[in-house]
């Protein structure tokens, strides 16, 4: 079998896999929802609030697409990558022509595919249901590698906390530990001119999705203020392409790092 039919099959077992645990399908693309109905209707912001949400409703549209892409990765291979370790399947996997970083790049494919489309619903749901809106111009269409590039990475991660974690449970544990501090620290749902100006937020890879997802859905759309367009093109600031260049860089480092860490025998 050649390495594109082993993607493949491998992807479509991995796909089928995914569609029989109905309760990870549910909590997939309820979870942006619960997220949406929390944060965008019923907390709602206050753009002359002056503090957390008191930005206008379209900053916050690379938040809640940062918590799937962030989240599901994260937990689904990081369970995915235990549960074979507990199984044993991974040395069954070693006696067949399927490496481990094709069986990493099944499954990463599989969750571009579920993430994608629970980034479209979360998208559709922001503009029908709270005041944001998404500036559309033909530099939109970056928002679709920039979303591969981020569930790539965060594959990558899950990956490794499930190879070395010591149990699915604690896979689990550890990529909500994780997740948590990044989802509020990589200047998604919190301003920089809110967090310390020591913290280091460069060093997280959420905070390069995020800036360029807002530099492409919000920076330049209608009625942004001069001084959120000065902000979003500033010295020292990266466009849009160099975000995603950065994100796309550690993308493929860490899933390099994942599929070589994936052990062979358990």
């Amino acid at each position: 079998m050649t390495r594109s039919g082993r993607l493949a099959a491998e992807t479509r077992a991995a796909a089928k896999a995914f569609l029989r645990r109905r309760t990870a399908v549910f909590f997939t693309f309820f979870f942006p929802v619960i997220i949406v109905v929390i944060f965008g209707i019923l907390v709602g912001t206050q753009p002359t609030g002056g503090s957390l949400f008191a930005e206008p409703p379209g900053w916050y549209v690379p938040g809640y697409l940062a918590v799937v892409v962030l989240f599901t990765p994260l937990s689904r291979v990081g369970s995915e990558v235990a549960r074979h370790r507990e199984g044993n399947r991974f040395e069954k996997l070693a006696t067949t022509p399927l490496s481990r970083a094709e069986w990493l790049l099944a499954q990463t494919v599989v969750n571009v595919v579920v993430i994608g489309a629970a980034g479209l619903l979360l998208l559709g749901l922001l503009v029908a249901t709270t005041a944001a809106s998404v500036a559309v111009s033909p530099a939109l269409a970056l928002l679709v590698p920039f979303v591969v590039a981020g569930v790539a990475l965060f594959c990558g991660i899950g990956s490794l906390l499930g190879t070395f974690a010591d149990s699915r449970d604690g896979a689990i544990a550890a990529s909500n530990s994780l997740a948590l501090p990044l989802l509020f620290l990589s200047e998604t749902f919190v301003p920089a001119s809110l967090l310390p100006g020591w913290l280091p937020t460069g060093l997280s890879p959420l905070t390069y999705f995020a800036r360029g997802v807002r530099q492409l859905t919000y920076a330049n759309a209608a009625g942004a203020s001069e001084t959120l367009l000065a902000t979003a093109r500033g010295p020292g600031v990266l466009g849009p392409v160099a975000n995603l260049a950065v994100l796309s860089v550690l993308a493929v480092v860490l899933f390099a790092v994942a599929a070589r860490s994936l052990p062979r025998t358990d």
